[in-house]
């Protein structure tokens, strides 16, 4: 065998190791509560509850304050009444602790949704969202649930616009489908 193709599938066959997983559209997605701040005031947030109003926007970012994270928050606030239009939530998470969000979800969020806190990764593992060189913080994965609790729509990648742009694509899907 050539040498070229010899690297070439060595390096899918890293790239499929490393790759990051996500829950697959149908899986139930893992029920969690947790502290969540909005307009810089926390409180519990619980998934159950979130569902009985509409489908739930859930993403997941690394780190609050960073470039990459504050433009997606930017991006799902202004976002965020096409959203509830279609009576959907949204929701981001992090392992970042419930004093920063209340900041960011000032900040970054602009009082338009809930940022959640998970300092202990349970909720990033459950979601299979955590980042592989640090399985203690987030990747940046986008899931759209449906009110029956299953997953719609999973979204990974690093641009932060697309995941606004994919997941109000799938609630317009989730919304039709309902019509």
């Amino acid at each position: 065998m050539h040498p070229l193709p010899q690297a070439l599938a060595a390096l899918a066959l890293l790239c499929a190791a490393t790759a990051q997983a996500a829950l697959p559209v149908g899986a139930a997605a893992p029920v969690f509560q947790t502290q969540a701040a909005v307009a810089g005031k926390a409180f519990d947030f619980d998934l159950t509850a979130a569902l009985k109003k509409g489908p739930v926007v859930l993403y997941f970012f690394p780190k609050a304050f960073t470039q990459g994270c504050t433009m997606e928050a930017h991006a799902f606030a202004e976002a965020t009444p096409r959203f509830a239009a279609m009576g959907a939530t949204v929701v981001g998470m992090s392992h970042d602790d419930i004093a920063t969000l209340q900041r960011f979800s000032t900040e970054a969020c602009r009082d338009q949704f809930a940022v959640a806190s998970d300092p202990k990764a349970q909720t990033i593992k459950a979601y299979d969202a955590a980042a592989a060189a640090n399985p203690e913080r987030a990747d940046r994965i986008s899931y759209v649930i449906g009110q029956d609790g299953k997953i719609k729509f999973t979204h990974i990648g690093s641009d932060p616009e697309a995941h606004v742009q994919k997941t109000e694509a799938a609630v317009k899907q989730l919304q039709a489908a309902k019509q």
